[in-house]
């Protein structure tokens, strides 16, 4: 199957200390396969889109809000594939060429997502998110069928086109919601060796074990009720 274009789409609200370091990794370890980088500035009151700007990538703009953002970067995006990563990620070398040779080997799957692994925190908190995502989400995804990771992922953009976004889910499992709408397309897989790596920050801020439990709760209530269980949710940012 011929290797398809790939759009990478980067949601952003209020990250003028994380963007610069995100966007400088996605140029160095993309190996320049994406066709575009399309950064969302979501609301932002900060120099998110400036430092953005810098960079020479597309900037566009969508009201406040994760789905929002998805949406707006989905609509402008210009690839058959369509990745999303948060903007305090670091994407690593090879990140790109494993989803792409996923696609093109496997018409099956219409979407691809892995565990994160965080760069920054104590080590306690870095040691133990390691042990948990090794412990639940092989054992998860073999029960329910279905699982998306929101701080890197990768879609066949025709399909979660079709398969459309939540109006009702803002940010605590959207993308669960997202997982379990293209899994009626096609196989959404998760891979354990498809690693993102991202900040520790809202562990740090709200704690490892309360933010554990409102992920696990929102997804378990997303497989089961088709609803987040959490419409509350804090703006995490650090200086």
């Amino acid at each position: 199957m011929q290797q398809q274009s790939i759009s990478l789409v980067i949601p952003a609200y209020n990250e003028e200390n994380y963007i610069g370091t995100c966007l400088e990794h996605v140029v160095k370890n993309s190996g320049g396969k994406f066709l575009e980088t399309i950064v969302v500035i979501n609301g932002c009151t900060d120099k998110t889109q400036e430092i953005a700007e810098s960079y020479g990538v597309r900037v566009v703009e969508s009201e406040k809000g994760l789905r929002r953002a998805r949406e707006k970067g989905l609509a402008e995006a210009r690839g058959e594939l369509v990745a999303y990563i948060d903007a305090d990620t670091r994407m690593p070398a090879g990140w790109v060429d494993r989803a792409l040779h996923v696609f093109s080997t496997r018409p099956d799957v219409v979407s691809l997502s892995g565990p994160a692994r965080y760069y920054d925190g104590s080590w306690l908190t870095r040691a133990s998110m390691k042990v948990i995502w090794w412990v639940t989400a092989p054992l998860t995804y073999l029960l329910v069928g279905y699982m998306i990771l929101g701080t890197g992922f990768v879609v066949r953009a025709d399909v979660l086109r079709k398969a459309g976004f939540s109006k009702d889910v803002e940010f605590y499992g959207e993308d669960t919601d997202i997982a379990r709408r293209m899994s009626a397309f096609g196989k959404v897989l998760f891979k354990m060796n498809f690693v993102m790596y991202a900040s520790s920050r809202r562990f740090t801020k709200e704690g490892l074990l309360k933010t554990n439990l409102v992920y696990a709760l929102n997804y378990i209530s997303q497989a089961i009720f088709k609803k987040s269980a959490t419409k509350n949710y804090n703006d995490i940012r650090s200086s």
